[in-house]
Formats: structure tokens, sequence, C-alpha cells
């Protein structure tokens, strides 16, 4: 109790500061660059492209997705859906990780809490969701898929990514610190978490049903098939058969957060040294 505390008095305390230094990380990324914000947009449209190309043209294994009330979405549709969340969870993963060291100065010349770094660049990112999930709407209003009364559980999972990435990024960035290798570890495991979350694929159609079971307590697959249950499914998270899954992607977050304020509490007084 005592570190939750702790952080959150941190974070009050530096409250009008995080979103100062929020704004300043995106500014940060796409300084010196001649289309400036654009690049927000630009290379997520490459990499969606990318993979609509492989399983459209190449492999030829994507298929319209039709929900429970007959309504046909092209593949395309569904890939963006899912895929959308997965530019926030993937850049806090590859650079939320070294989020610490890359502005290690606001610890050691500023005596900036270091709790707040990963909020603040968690902060960014969604600030980038938030954009890329407003343009991922006006697509379907041009496939003449208009915006429905699910639409209002995008701010809920949008919520569920940043409670859940926010720790998971304290936790990894802080034991990146003590570890270069477990830094290296965890950009290296990106991809794999990529094909096991059910982002290219319905991981509800799964056989084998510990597989199944396996997928559905995954919290980013949990976050990726909501925002397709709010574009195209049309369910809500308290419905049977999402209610449980809801269940564990709220109990795992606490156990993150559990286990990401342990660890902060444990080397916030030596990471200045370090750093």
């Amino acid at each position: 109790m005592e570190s939750l505390k702790l952080f959150f008095s941190e974070h009050y305390t530096f409250r009008k500061q995080l979103l100062e230094l929020a704004r300043a990380d995106i500014i940060k990324t796409y300084r010196g660059a001649s289309l400036g914000w654009l690049w927000t947009v630009i290379k997520p449209s490459i990499t969606i492209f990318v993979y609509f190309f492989a399983f459209s043209v190449g492999i030829r294994a994507s298929k319209p997705v039709t929900n429970a009330e007959g309504m046909t979405f092209p593949f395309f549709l569904w890939l963006i859906g899912g895929i959308i969340p997965w530019f926030y969870i993937s850049e806090l993963l590859t650079q939320g990780t070294g989020c610490i060291k890359k502005y290690s100065y606001l610890v050691t010349k500023m005596r900036f809490p270091v709790s707040t770094i990963p909020t603040f660049v968690s902060l960014s990112k969604m600030l980038v969701n938030l954009l890329l999930t407003g343009v991922v709407i006006l697509i379907y209003c041009f496939y003449r898929h208009w915006p429905t009364v699910y639409y209002i559980q995008l701010l809920y999972y949008m919520a569920c990514q940043f409670l859940f990435m926010t720790p998971f990024t304290l936790f990894n960035a802080t034991l990146s610190i003590l570890s270069q290798d477990y830094g290296n570890l965890i950009k290296s495991l990106t991809t794999a978490v990529f094909w096991m979350s059910g982002i290219m694929y319905d991981a509800s159609r799964i056989h084998n049903v510990w597989l199944r079971r396996m997928l559905r307590v995954n919290p980013v697959t949990y976050i990726c098939s909501g925002y397709r249950d709010c574009y195209i499914y049309h369910k809500w998270f308290w419905e049977p058969g999402r209610y449980k899954s809801t269940l564990a992607f709220f109990a795992i977050t606490l156990v993150m957060w559990a286990a990401s304020l342990y660890i902060y509490n444990k080397t916030r007084k030596d990471l200045p040294d370090v750093l």
C-alpha cells in the first residue's frame, strides 16, 4: 500500500508536467522529419498494407467476416480493427522498455520521479492510438459501416490498454536498467507476442481447447478482440463468453500493478546511481 501511495503521490505532484512531457515525447519522436505528424499514420499504414498484401494476394487465406447480425465485412476492415491497438502495445514493448534510459537526464539532473517516465511515454503513445482509431472509424464509414452504440466501448478498451501497459512498461523499463539482457529479451519477444495474440487470426476458432483458453486470458488478445467486438461483432464486454476474459484481464492487470510497484519500490533509490 505504501508503494501505491508513493506512486500516486508522485504522479499527482507532477501531473501538469506529465501532459507536457507526453506532448514533447511525440514531438521528439518525429523531430527532423519533413512530414512530421503524418508519420503517425504513414508508418502503421505501410505495415497494414504489407500484411494485407501477404494474406490477400500471397497466401490468399483472407475471407470476408460475417457477424451474428449477418453483416459482412472485408478482411481489410477486420485486420485494421485489431491491429491498431497492437501498434500502441508494440511501441511500449520496444521503445517503452528503454524509456527510463532515454530520459535518464530527468532523473539524474532534475530529480524527476522515475515512476512517471513510463506513464508519460504510455500517454504519448495513447494519443497516437487515439488518432489512428479515428482514422479507422473514417475507413469503416467509407465502406458504409457506420458507428454504432458499441463504439462507446472503444474508450473502455483504450483505458484497459493504458491500465495494463503502463505498469508493464514500468516493470520492463526498471528491470532493463538492471539487466540489459532483460531489455533485449522483451524486444525479441515482441514478434512472438504478435503472432500468439490472435491479431492476424480469430483466436476463438482454434480447435485445441487449452490453447484457445490460454489465448483468451492473454491481455493482448483481450484488447485486440475487444476492438473488433466494437467494430464488427457488436458484443459487450460483459456478455457470456466475454465476461470470463474480462475477469481474467483485470486479475492479470492487478498482478502486473503489484509486481511493477514492488520492483519500483525496491529499486527506486538505486536507479539514479545506476543511470
